[in-house]
């Protein structure tokens, strides 16, 4: 009997493996940390060989921590960074540049020009997105058309295209299999999230050619089996990005549930059910997945950066050693002191979207210390998730009470009381805070009949914590207004240029 199902959590700094139970409890966990490059302001990228290497490193290390064989999982579910571009040769195997990152905004001019164009009501109607840099679109055609002889090789049917879970099927199984899930797909601008099919007027506008494309298949179901690196093959048999695959996880499988994953970015999820709204607050409408013939969507606001936060106070200014130390100095402080940070290295996501928006910090005095700075980090991520959740609100039309979260930055409770308070709604934490990784594991099994249904699933979910709002309405007013004076200022930067 298959004692085990392993999940390929393939993140934006790590790549990571976890092996779950048949109660939904990890049994082990193998992470592995991988070089990012920045080539230019604005731009990252991935070496897609590296983000190969230590996913097949961890998928190794966990079965062997759990003392396990390839043997005992009953099958492997994958999800991954969305958006994040790869194309190589389908002859070598080989990427014809490095990954473009989902955070990466060389193509922002370009996104500029097709707005200016008239493009945006129609690319909003077809995939439920707006036009950013963000999605894989734009990164794809910046390759073929910035890579020698990369367009020449497409036209031919050499290249192939894929974000970052259609990378890691093809190299386990060498090859064989070229597809995606309708959840990833959705993340690209060239599907049509109506019809579920890649469309032939996106492609066109882009000028991307359908050789390229994968084959879009449900979230759940047996795909294929590995070929590669298990001494004896294993189904692959769940796919889903990472935002839906925490959403999947949480068990938010009915109508008007939200999660809010906190981990380099932010990521609000609502479940809408089987008909796709468009928003009126610059929201996206996204596939979640699709189980058998039965397709969800969801409503998403992005947060480019969340915890990336904390790493650049880690990494760029020193003021921490460990990211885990932002709590303890954060505490120090009180409060902000009346500093406000916008932290938009990447522009500006939901519900604002100014591509050309950089990070502010405002309310500097004398007394400033790094514990103020470090407060006015973390309330930033939970004042970009408040704003979010009033978009989501005013589009569902559904007054949240409760916020399911997950995330590494979720451990940090300074983080989530004052979440609650700003919400001024319940904000509750899982016992297992794994739940993108378990959301690719559930898909997984319930496609090999691991879990019998969605009713056992849910009955695993547990709560840890509860946070309620503790600050008055009034404080709340305050703090609000001040957030929205010092977003103000970071437009203002990048309007003013």
């Amino acid at each position: 009997m298959n004692r085990y199902i392993l999940a390929l959590d393939q993140g934006t700094t790590s790549s990571r493996a976890i092996i779950f139970n048949r109660k939904g409890l990890p049994v082990a966990i193998a992470q592995k940390e991988f070089t990012q490059y920045y080539p230019k302001p604005g731009q990252v990228e991935h070496d897609p060989a590296e983000i190969w290497s230590t996913q097949a490193g961890v998928a190794a290390e966990v079965i062997s921590k759990a003392g396990a064989g390839s043997t005992d999982i009953a099958a492997i579910g994958i999800t991954n960074q969305r958006e994040t571009t790869v194309v190589w040769n389908r002859k070598t195997g080989r990427p014809v540049y490095n990954a473009i990152v989902w955070q990466d905004r060389r193509t922002a001019d370009f996104c500029d020009k097709l707005i200016k164009e008239g493009y945006s009501q129609k690319i909003l109607d077809k995939t439920g997105l707006i036009i950013d840099a963000y999605f894989s679109a734009t990164k794809v055609r910046w390759i073929l058309d910035n890579v020698s002889g990369a367009r020449e090789q497409a036209e031919k049917g050499d290249l192939a295209f894929g974000t970052v879970d259609s990378w890691l099927i093809w190299n386990l199984t060498k090859g064989e299999l070229h597809i995606t899930d309708v959840s990833n797909a959705s993340r690209t601008m060239l599907f049509n999230i109506h019809t579920l099919k890649w469309d032939e007027e996106l492609l066109g506008i882009f000028n991307i050619p359908e050789s390229v494309l994968p084959e879009v298949r449900p979230s759940s179901e047996v795909y294929g089996r590995t070929s590669v690196h298990f001494s004896s093959s294993v189904p692959i048999a769940g796919i889903a990005g990472d935002q839906q695959a925490a959403l999947f996880g949480q068990m938010c499988i009915e109508p008007g549930m939200v999660k809010n994953t906190y981990g380099t970015g932010c990521f609000m999820m609502m479940n809408i059910g089987s008909k796709p709204i468009e928003s009126k607050s610059r929201l996206l409408t996204t596939v979640a997945w699709q189980v058998g013939k039965e397709t969800h969507y969801a409503l998403e606001g992005s947060i480019f950066i969340a915890g990336a936060v904390v790493q650049w106070l880690r990494d760029g200014l020193g003021i921490i050693r460990q990211s885990g130390d932002i709590e303890k100095l954060a505490a120090q402080a009180g409060d902000s002191g009346g500093v406000y940070f916008v932290p938009a290295f990447a522009g500006l996501g939901a519900p604002h979207w100014n591509q050309h928006a950089r990070g502010t910090m405002v309310g500097l005095t004398r007394g400033t210390s790094a514990s103020h700075i470090a407060r006015a980090a973390l309330d930033s991520i939970a004042f970009q998730t408040f704003e979010v959740l009033v978009a989501m609100q005013k589009d569902s039309g559904i007054e949240i009470r409760e916020l399911r979260v997950d995330g590494g930055a979720t451990v940090n409770n300074l983080l989530m009381q004052f979440q609650a308070d700003l919400l001024q709604a319940k904000v509750v934490r899982p016992k297992i805070t794994e739940t993108t990784a378990l959301g690719a594991a559930y898909l997984a099994g319930l496609a090999v009949k691991y879990w019998s249904s969605m009713d056992e699933i849910r009955k695993q979910w547990q709560l840890d914590r509860a946070f309620t709002p503790k600050l008055k309405p009034e404080e709340i007013r305050q703090l609000v207004g001040g957030w929205h004076r010092a977003v103000k200022a970071a437009r203002s930067w990048a309007d003013d240029k």
